[in-house]
């Protein structure tokens, strides 16, 4: 069991807030709540964020750890994510000029590009799926995902949605991409991992979409490739928190985050009644310390985020809903041996 004094005893006043808020189900007018608001603009989290953000609203690639070969719409899309996630408003002024310069640079199909920020309108499909998912995530986060901007992103990205509820890679001359090992999906030709859980966060973030059949067909897909990395536990929560580096484009979610599955399965409506998901539950709690924490050993400060990241989880989540999986339970293997022809 966990005792909830080792959470209030962080540093930070966001994290604070939110174990009261969501954890102890603190009135948001209660002295306690009202003290931490005022003070989370001084929380680490958010001091360089707001000295670093530029006239335009936006923030270089360097003002964030571990961003490069990102520019200045990615970044900016993720610090969004970042402030939406440990709790702030729409209507807080960094995050409004921040939210207007990405939709500044928005393409008139609805997408977002990498190449050069999202300035070339005929860049293709291959790395502008996953670039437009992530910053869509960022967007949903901090409460502009129903905006009419961010809705015809939504619709750009669903028209790419395959037969089978997954998402490809790109394409190439007209070809669907091929998908490396490590990010294959357990039961679809072309649907890929790092891509599909990404656009499955873009929904799963959004308060009406996040219940939408495509979402939880996405997420099913997911699930079914059944991995198990202890070290990726709580890895998603750490590069929120600044942990982690933030990197990667096509490989952005190569890793197996139980945690953040897990978190997605609350969001999207996928209960406890699902063995996938109970397996999950299973293996985090087998991975919880003595004292309660979930220790994440490459950087320990991290620790009492992703434990208040697991905990929301397993409070919230649904014991059973009319969620039903449409995908069988098979060994998932990364790179399956070929079968010889004779």
């Amino acid at each position: 069991m966990l005792n909830t004094a080792l959470l209030l005893t962080d540093p930070s006043p966001c994290l604070r807030l939110l174990v009261l808020t969501y954890l102890l189900n603190k009135a948001s007018n209660s002295g306690e709540v009202k003290e931490l608001r005022e003070l989370r603009e001084q929380d680490y989290l958010v001091r360089d964020i707001r000295a670093l953000q530029e006239k335009n609203g936006a923030w270089s690639r360097d003002a964030i750890r571990g961003t490069a070969g990102s520019g200045r719409v990615q970044t900016t899309a993720f610090v969004l994510k970042r402030l939406g996630y440990i709790g702030f408003p729409p209507d807080y002024p960094v995050i409004e000029k921040a939210a207007s310069f990405v939709f500044s640079c928005q393409q008139k199909t609805g997408a977002w590009s990498p190449a050069k920020d999202g300035e070339d309108e005929n860049a293709g499909a291959e790395a502008t799926l996953i670039y437009t998912a992530l910053i869509l995530q960022g967007l949903a986060l901090s409460g502009y995902g129903e905006t009419e901007q961010a809705k015809k992103a939504y619709t750009w990205l669903s028209s790419f949605r395959l037969p089978d509820g997954a998402w490809p890679a790109g394409m190439v001359k007209g070809n669907y991409r091929g998908i490396a090992g490590y990010r294959r999906l357990a039961h679809s030709r072309f649907g890929c991992r790092s891509t599909t859980t990404a656009v499955a966060a873009a929904f799963a973030y959004h308060p009406v979409l996040s219940r939408t059949s495509e979402a939880k067909r996405a997420l099913d897909m997911i699930l079914s490739t059944e991995l198990r990395e202890a070290g990726a536990t709580g890895y998603e929560v750490a590069r929120l928190t600044g942990a982690e580096q933030v990197k990667g484009l096509l490989t952005h979610y190569a890793r197996y985050d139980c945690a953040f599955i897990l978190d997605l399965c609350r969001r999207t409506g996928i209960d406890t009644d699902d063995e996938r998901v109970s397996d999950i539950i299973r293996f985090l709690l087998e991975q919880q310390g003595p004292y309660g924490l979930w220790e994440y050993n490459p950087n320990p400060g991290a620790s009492r985020w992703i434990t208040f990241d697991i905990l929301r989880s397993l409070s919230y989540i649904d014991a059973k809903t009319d969620w039903l999986s449409l995908e069988p339970r098979t060994p998932f293997r990364k790179y399956p041996s070929k079968q010889k022809r004779f």
